[in-house]
């Protein structure tokens, strides 16, 4: 199996450049090997998704911008084959957004969608990342960046088993 890093992004507003964490899990030959959780200070104090993560202006206030963090962030994916996400059009967007808006030039990475990879995979009645979780018995606690990244790197990694 190759090696890949599961991502996973919170954010404040309707923003995509408004990440407020940001969760990341490397896997090495199936296998889960290191972790990266970051509090993010985004651009705007205003925070309309607290009611989905629980995360607030408060919590972040002096936690680093993302210009300030995506020099470590870039370095823990930068040896991934692939990027995988549950949707991962919207963490894509996110990261690509939050770089622009920082100067910096977004990854190369192929991202690979973990909500596409359930559907093709497993006949379920809903391909949600808490729905995928519960049939793989996969602990999940959704909306927290590092259990949503972990999950999606737990179902890539069961989605390139089967």
């Amino acid at each position: 199996m190759r090696s890949f890093a599961a991502i996973d992004f919170e954010t404040a507003d309707n923003g995509r450049d408004s990440a407020c964490a940001v969760g990341a899990v490397r896997v090495w030959n199936g296998r889960i090997t290191e972790k990266y959780h970051q509090l993010i200070r985004p651009p705007r104090e205003e925070f309309i998704h607290t009611p989905i993560h629980g995360l607030a202006w408060e919590d972040v206030r002096n936690s680093p911008t993302f210009d300030a963090m995506w020099p470590e962030l870039r370095d823990f994916i930068a040896e991934a084959k692939f990027l995988a996400a549950h949707n991962a059009p919207f963490d894509r967007s996110v990261l690509y957004q939050c770089c622009d808006a920082a100067g910096f030039e977004p990854p190369d990475h192929e991202f690979r969608c973990t909500l596409q990879m359930a559907r093709a995979k497993w006949n379920l009645p809903s391909s949600s990342l808490r729905s995928v979780c519960d049939h793989l018995g996969i602990p999940l606690n959704h909306h927290e960046a590092l259990s949503d990244a972990e999950a999606c790197a737990r179902i890539a990694i069961a989605a390139m088993r089967r």
